[in-house]
């Protein structure tokens, strides 16, 4: 397998632009590889998937405890075990897509969701982990991941703020001190509405962590929002084609949205620019083109000046406007043409 790159300068830019793969590869591993190609060309830096298999991640059991429920808009009635048979990554596909990802360039990672994924994980040495929102509630399995040292993502969707502390607690307890909490909304497809950003810069605050978001809403507005607001993590689940099907194509976006999110996410980031800073550099026509006091028609020497020879327009170069009532009854101490610029010695005295 190939060098990953180095997470730490990653994580440390923001947004770092995560796409998630999840089942959208519908059960062919050159899809999943495509997707991994399609995604290096939209631009973004990272590529996850999910290490879990039916039966490491739940029971083969049909009862109502074990079914999605009946309302959900995606999988109401499908029971876990067929679900996650459905959407699992098989785990001979990783080296093919870490390997890929890595060669293109990019951060490849993924979601733990037991004891075995972790160490199976650690056999290709990942960079960083994903603890996934529901997971956020098993603390043995933050610990597992916090203890191989390794920087560690967090979703907090379904989580209390003490749920939060627990989990941040329990990594840094675990040895993990390089912690990114994402705001999230478990709900597939999510409204903006029910996103709450105003949520990451208070657990950055409380938590000393650093924030960002793991948005399963449609298209890219909440996730620009999120960037404006500091994240430094952006994931979105990734498709070829929402029109393909698939357990998780109706919230992902496809490569040319990726792309987009990618640009906007970085014209937010870049935007937010600096508290202390007003005109910049890059004002310097505009701040020359603006108004000040000019000749407005031919005057001569002894002339008295008035409202109908000097007037405030652009561009700059003359006194400021503010000075034209200081000037005005004044005489001019030689002729000007129409465009000459006012200043104090064009007047007597």
């Amino acid at each position: 397998m190939s060098a990953s790159p180095t997470p730490s300068a990653r994580l440390d830019a923001a947004p770092l632009v995560v796409a998630e793969i999840s089942g959208n590869h519908n059960g062919s591993l050159p899809r999943a590889l495509d997707i991994v190609r399609a995604v290096a060309d939209a631009g973004a830096q990272a590529v996850k998937i999910q290490t879990y298999t039916a039966d490491t991640i739940t029971l083969n059991v049909d009862s109502p405890a074990f079914r999605v429920s009946d309302g959900h808009e995606l999988w109401g009635s499908r029971t876990l075990y067929d679900l996650y048979q459905e959407a699992h990554t098989p785990w001979e596909w990783h080296e093919p897509i870490f390997s890929l990802a890595n060669d293109l360039g990019m951060l490849a990672f993924s979601t733990p969701f037991d004891e075995t994924a972790v160490e199976f994980l650690e056999s290709f040495d990942v960079p960083l982990y994903k603890i996934a929102s529901l997971e956020i509630v098993d603390l043995p399995l933050i610990r597992q991941v916090a203890a191989t040292g390794k920087p560690m993502i967090l979703s907090v969707g379904t989580a209390s703020i003490g749920e939060v502390a627990a989990a941040v607690e329990a990594a840094r307890s675990g040895g993990c001190h390089d912690i990114t909490l994402l705001a999230c909304t478990s709900s597939y497809p999510a409204i903006p509405d029910d996103a709450h950003l105003r949520r990451m810069p208070v657990m950055a605050e409380m938590f000393g962590t650093k924030v960002g978001l793991s948005d399963h809403t449609l298209g890219i507005g909440v996730a620009v929002a999120a960037t404006a607001l500091g994240a430094s993590v952006i994931e979105k689940h990734v498709t070829l084609a929402r029109a393909d099907g698939g357990v998780d194509s109706a919230f992902s976006l496809e490569p040319h949205e990726l792309a987009q999110l990618v640009t906007e996410c970085d014209a937010a980031s870049r935007a937010l620019g600096s508290a202390s800073t007003w005109a910049t550099s890059a004002e310097n026509e505009s701040l020359r083109l603006r108004p000040s006091l000019y000749v407005t028609s031919e005057v001569h020497a002894g002339d008295v000046v008035s409202h109908e020879n000097v007037r405030s327009v652009r561009p700059g170069g003359g006194l400021a406007p503010v000075e034209l009532d200081r000037i005005i009854g004044r005489r001019f101490a030689r002729d000007a043409t129409m465009g000459t610029a006012v200043d104090w010695d064009l007047f007597v005295g």
